[in-house]
């Protein structure tokens, strides 16, 4: 023995941070081995010399500790320059390491009764000291650095919006200003409102004027995966409209929130669905747009901020379609009705379903769908499979037409429905055209005991539509499967991924704007347009806002389809998959939030170790920037196919012609699997229990299954530095994002509640009102947020029961007040808490 008098606690510290070390030094040389950072490999070598140092006792461990956070210090900044979130992810254990190693328990045992005590006392004492103060100075120096870095914002852009430049009629499209007749509020889509009572010097005083509950929670037996709450809520007369998840429609008086109706569709059968939501209804007017008096409920309903009202007494269930003969089913055989509704609201069922209900009774309108009261999506259907085709978006409603889309199983197999745009009566639902994009040019009505062509692009978004014009915008998605395209016709290539405009007398296609090229990347166009008028080199331009999940803008001529703002073919990587082929160039437009290439230097995550094991996941995909093609060796997709927008898409003012947005940034990874036959389970393999959900992602048919995952730590958070999430505003007569800024916290995503402002995804859309307040309530913590237009500042917030992943609305109320009305429900895939929330906020009363 060397004469060394071991301390245990100093073996058990050592060994810790010479695991810690043997970690950095493995992972190190497989990052090095990837082309990737040589400082794990550097500080694991420091880290096994710190403790073999401090099992030995030497207080040269301090020392030697205090270059390792002088060095990591000094390698963070140069790498990601003073921003908190990277600097923290770098060096947090580091600091708190460093720490421990200064604590009194621990410098008490250095240099005592160790070799150094041989030759006197005095160069131990001198020698702590030194390297004590070294270790302590190191870290003051962090900590400086650190507490700079919070004020430090390098994606933050500070600016104004201009103030109105046009001048609109308080009715627009016929919509009163204090009501909500569609899903954007207009047939325009633009998630506008034209009152102004609530303002910026104001918002602050929003209180809670009533909730309402439903009585539909996600978690019921039989429950897809993805259950949501994703309504918005009409407000026509004194009356608010709604859809649940679980597809009831219920009439709330809007002032109070009490129900006065609720009418349930009996949608029954096994439905393989993919996800189970309604994000709303449609309204027409009719030759009489005066909403009927209430009808009294069946029972007196619980006090307003204590309702969760149960469905009117079970009636005789509605039959399943049956793959078989999908003939026209019931919509309650039992369900009250009316002969004729001088107004109307469409339901669109997950059986595949429109039902016309009367807004004042909640009663079927038995004079439409041939005295049924309804139509059957699933007529001249190919490949009927209950529940893998419905509408899980509002259908558009025109003086004359309602006009339909609908969703298919993603990436199940290559024999799935027809992706048709269907146009109806819309007093009688008798079929007036059928736009298919396997077949574009026959829009005549389809022959009895015809089907539409199989696997065709479809539209399962929020469509918008210009009567003067006589065109209806459709956002359109892909054939399945969306990772492989080898077998895609040219007819489906021209529509994938693109805006169709249709003509509301034919259903011809006027013209098409295609978003993306032989979309390999589940790219689909998932937002609804919003029309708007802008004032281009002094000339009034009809125009359309186009967002896609790749975070463009497209700004077109809604006439002709032509950009207003200008779009710039750009070289895209090569080398598709087997059979398969990539498009040498694609579309970016002037407005653009594509963010910049990942490089291995904006990896993340809550500790160098998860960070170091992102790199090393990063350095083992293929990469070369957006439109990476799918990859059998697996490849990142960034932005991936959650969207940088989706369904939300933005809200646009008409006076001011800007757009309010809120771009989420969040890395896929896609990775093909070669199918060896039709049958087995590769992406689910066992872990798909029979019977519960569709087999998403196998494919079947194709050549290759499609394995797709979040780029996600080995603790769930996401591999890519935050921010994650933002607001932004941006000018659409100049194309410039005037400012932007991080948005939302970790608060509901973390382990701990802590409200870190990271900037965090959001998943619902904004609202703009003409007061110059922007209101959201789709972040992925439970907040309702309200925001000043003009520069983007966060004016309010209000807690949320549930997740809020709903685009909210607003209107004015008997008593005169201006209201804000937000949905809170989750969303099953994001997992975020699950209620059944209508929320309605207004100032105070005077």
């Amino acid at each position: 023995m060397d004469g060394i008098r071991r301390s245990p606690l100093l073996i058990v510290v050592g060994a810790i941070i010479a695991l810690m070390g043997l970690a950095l030094v493995i992972g190190g040389i497989w990052l090095i081995v990837l082309g990737g950072s040589w400082y794990y490999l550097i500080a694991g070598l420091a880290f096994l010399l710190t403790a073999w140092l401090l099992i030995q006792r030497s207080p040269w461990a301090l020392g030697v500790y205090a270059a390792i956070v002088l060095g990591t210090l000094a390698w963070a900044v140069w790498e990601a320059g003073l921003v908190w979130w990277p600097l923290a992810a770098r060096g947090d254990v580091i600091f708190l390491l460093g720490l421990l190693l200064l604590m009194p328990f621990i410098t008490k045992r250095l240099g005592r009764h160790s070799r150094y005590a041989r030759v006197g006392e005095s160069r131990p004492v001198s020698a702590f000291k030194g390297q004590g103060l070294a270790l302590t100075a190191s870290l003051l120096i962090a900590l400086l650095v650190g507490a700079i870095s919070l004020f430090n914002d390098p994606t933050r852009i500070e600016g104004e919006l201009p103030d109105a430049r046009a001048q609109l009629p308080g009715d627009a499209l016929g919509v009163p200003a204090g009501e909500w007749h569609a899903y954007g509020r207009t047939a325009y889509g633009q998630r506008y409102s034209p009152l102004e009572q609530i303002t910026p010097e104001n918002v602050s005083d929003l209180e809670v004027a009533w909730t309402y509950r439903t009585g539909d929670m996600r978690g019921q037996p039989g429950d897809p995966v993805e259950t949501t709450f994703q309504v918005t809520p009409l407000k026509i007369g004194d009356r608010l409209f709604l859809c649940t998840p679980h597809q009831f429609v219920i009439a709330l008086e809007a002032s109070t929130g009490k129900e006065i109706w609720r009418y349930d569709p009996k949608v029954e059968g096994d439905l393989a669905l993919q996800h189970l939501t309604c994000r709303g209804l449609s309204y027409h007017a009719g030759s009489d747009a005066t909403v009927a008096a209430p009808t009294p409920p069946a029972s007196t309903p619980a006090p307003a901020d204590q309702q969760s009202a149960q469905a009117p007494a079970e009636a005789t269930p509605t039959p399943p379609v049956s793959p078989d003969a999908p003939a026209l089913p019931v919509a309650a055989q039992n369900a009250e009705t009316v002969d004729a509704c001088p107004s109307k609201l469409f339901m669109p069922t997950a059986d595949g379903r429109v039902i016309a209900l009367d807004p004042g009774t909640g009663h079927v309108c038995a004079s439409f769908g041939n005295g049924t009261g309804q139509i059957n999506l699933w007529q001249n259907m190919p490949n009927v499979k209950p529940g893998a085709y419905y509408s899980t978006s509002p259908v558009v409603v025109t003086q004359n037409l309602i006009i339909v889309g609908g969703t298919v199983l993603d990436n199940v197999s290559v024999d799935e429905q027809s992706g048709v745009i269907r146009a109806y009566d819309v007093n009688t639902g008798q079929l007036v055209w059928n736009w298919d994009s396997g077949n574009p040019d026959q829009t005549a009505p389809i022959a009895e005991g015809q089907t539409y062509t199989p696997n065709s692009p479809n539209s399962w978004s929020i469509s918008s539509v210009d009567e003067e014009l006589g065109m209806v915008y459709v956002p359109m998605g892909n054939q399945p499967p969306d990772q492989w395209g080898g077998k895609r016709s040219e007819a489906v290539g021209r529509f994938s991924s693109s805006v169709v405009a249709l003509d509301l007398a034919t259903g011809r296609v006027r013209w098409v704007f295609q978003t993306v090229h032989h979309d390999l990347w589940d790219y689909d166009v998932p937002s609804q347009p919003s029309l708007i008028n802008l004032t281009v080199d002094g000339q009034t331009v009809p125009a359309l806002v186009q967002p896609t999940k790749q975070g463009e803008l497209y700004v077109l001529d809604r006439r002709t389809g032509q950009p207003i703002l200008p779009v710039t073919e750009k070289p895209a990587p090569q080398g598709a998959a087997e059979g398969d082929r990539t498009a040498p160039t694609q579309p970016v437009s002037e407005i653009s939030y594509d963010p910049p290439p990942l490089t291995g230097a904006d990896m993340w995550g809550a500790t160098m170790f998860d960070q170091m094991a992102c790199r090393i996941q990063f350095g083992s995909l293929r990469y070369e920037g957006r439109y990476t093609p799918p990859s059998e060796q697996g490849s990142l997709v960034y932005p991936g196919n959650f969207g940088v927008f989706n369904w939300g898409s933005v809200a646009v003012d008409p006076e001011r012609q800007i757009a309010f947005t809120t771009p989420t940034y969040l890395a896929f990874v896609s990775q093909l699997v070669w199918r060896e036959d039709d049958t087995t389970l590769y992406v689910q393999g066992d872990q798909r229990p029979e019977g519960s959900l569709p087999a998403l992602n196998e494919n079947f048919g194709a050549p290759f299954a499609a394995k797709l995952y979040a780029f996600t730590s080995v603790l769930g958070l996401p591999c890519q530095e935050p921010p994650w999430g933002f607001v932004a505003g941006a000018d659409l007569t100049t194309g410039e994002i005037l400012w932007k800024h991080k948005n939302g916290t970790v608060r509901d995503a973390s382990p701990l509640p802590l409200p870190f402002a990271m900037g965090v995804p959001n998943l619902g859309g904004p609202i703009v009102t003409k007061g110059g307040v922007a209101f959201l309530s789709g972040t992925i913590d439970y907040y309702v947020r309200g925001y000043d237009v003009t520069t983007g500042e966060e004016l309010w917030k209000a807690r949320l029961p549930a997740g809020g992943q709903a685009t909210p609305m607003t209107y004015t109320g008997s008593d005169g007040r201006q209201y804000l009305l937000v949905v809170a429900g989750g969303h099953g895939s994001l997992g975020t808490k699950a209620g059944d929330y209508v929320i309605a906020y207004a100032l105070p009363r005077q």
